[in-house]
This record gives C-alpha cells, structure tokens and sequence, in this order.
C-alpha cells in the first residue's frame, strides 16, 4: 500500500490520506487486479480493507483514511463490512475516520446493489465518497438516486483547467450541485500552481495530487509548506 495526502488547503494542513494498491516493485493497482482470478475479487477486496487500517494505525496519523473498494465485489454489504469492523474494533481506530472511495470510471452494473452499500456504510458512521467524478458512467444520475459525503473530481477535468474554460464552466456547475446537496469536493490530480489557483478561485479547498505529494509506499509523504503559498 502507498499513501497520498489530501490537503485542506483553507486550514494549511493535512486532511487526510488514501491508501492505493501497489505491487512489492511499485506496479500500479491496475497491474495487481489483473492478476487476481474474478473468483477471489471478494476475498481480495476484504483483505485489502483491513490491510490499509492496519498500515494507517502503525503508522500513528490521526486524519481521515480513504480507502477503495470495489462495489461489484460486495455481495451482501452489511456481511462484508464485518471484517472491517472487526480491524477496527482490534486496533482501537475510529471508523469515523474511514472513508470508501467508489470509482465512477467503474461499470456499476447494478445502482440498487451500490446504494445499499453505501447506506449500510453511513449507517456504521463511515464517509462515502465518488472517486473520478466526470470520468465514467454514471455522473450525475448516481447523485440523483443518492447522496455520498464528498465526490473527487476527476484528475482529467483538473488537467490544464487554468487554460480551459470549458473545464471551468463544467466544475463550477458540478461544484453548485454539490453545494446544493451539500456534498464536500476534493479535486484530484492537482499538479501545478495554476490549476490550483483557479480551483481555490472556486472556493475548493480539499486538494489532492502531485502538487502537494506523490504517494509513498507504506509511508506518509511530507507537503511542503511552500505549497500553502498562492502569493
């Protein structure tokens, strides 16, 4: 497992970190999925959970811990959420500092199934979230059926936003919605000054991308306090 801060940029401090899936030589999670028969998705996608809790809690942070699972893996959400639970309840961590990330850019074959996932998640008081908003499936009618706690913008959206203004027309609408149904926004992918002042410009304040730290494999990445500085 890497981790990877996201930043409250308002605050000047770290917000959290997610946990992302690598093989020993650094191979994306991509690469390991792909090794993976679909049989032991399940079982993976468990063991991958209580991995990230027990990495975050020798590694002593107090912030949120965002972690992904894969929706199509989950067959009955209020049994699988029992090992998580469990590595909670053993290391003394707070589930309210857990948040499941959901990616859009996966085919959700079936939105009742997800809904149920994520209401039975906020019932054990864990923060949901939509990864890669404005890069899949499903967008907007996934909002329209439920509500997460905070979607992150898709990294492609970000890209070059400062010289685009169709990307700017296109986050600010999302960034409206989302107030409306008062969701939080983190943008991802964040790689220059630029992008980031247009974002704070918005009003963003929850950043995350190489801007402020790349991942570190079984580590916490120091943000420079230079990143906090606009002028």
């Amino acid at each position: 497992m890497a981790f990877q801060p996201i930043v409250a940029f308002s605050q000047q401090q770290i917000w959290g970190y997610e946990t992302l899936v690598r093989g020993l030589n650094n191979e994306p999670a991509s690469f390991i999925l792909d090794q993976i028969d679909e049989s032991k998705i399940h079982s993976f996608d468990q063991i991958i959970r209580s991995k990230a809790i027990k990495l975050a809690h020798s590694l002593n942070f107090e912030q949120i811990l965002s972690i992904n699972f894969l929706p199509n893996a989950v067959y009955n959400p209020e049994n699988c959420i029992q090992s998580t639970l469990a590595a909670c309840d053993a290391l003394g961590f707070d589930k309210k500092r857990i948040m499941f990330e959901v990616t859009e850019a996966e085919k959700i074959t079936d939105h009742a199934h997800l809904k149920n996932i994520f209401t039975e998640y906020k019932k054990h008081q864990f923060l949901t979230a939509i990864d890669d908003f404005g890069a899949g499936y499903s967008g907007l009618n996934l909002l329209a059926e439920w509500q997460p706690d905070i979607i992150k913008l898709d990294m492609n959206l970000i890209r070059d936003i400062d010289q685009n203004k169709t990307k700017q027309l296109i986050v600010k609408s999302i960034l409206d919605v989302c107030k409306g149904l008062g969701i939080q926004v983190i943008s991802e992918g964040v790689e220059t000054r630029q992008e980031l002042e247009v974002l704070v410009d918005f009003s963003v304040n929850l950043f995350q991308g190489y801007y402020f730290a790349k991942p570190l494999f079984e580590g916490l990445p120091a943000v420079p306090e230079s990143c906090f500085q606009l002028n």
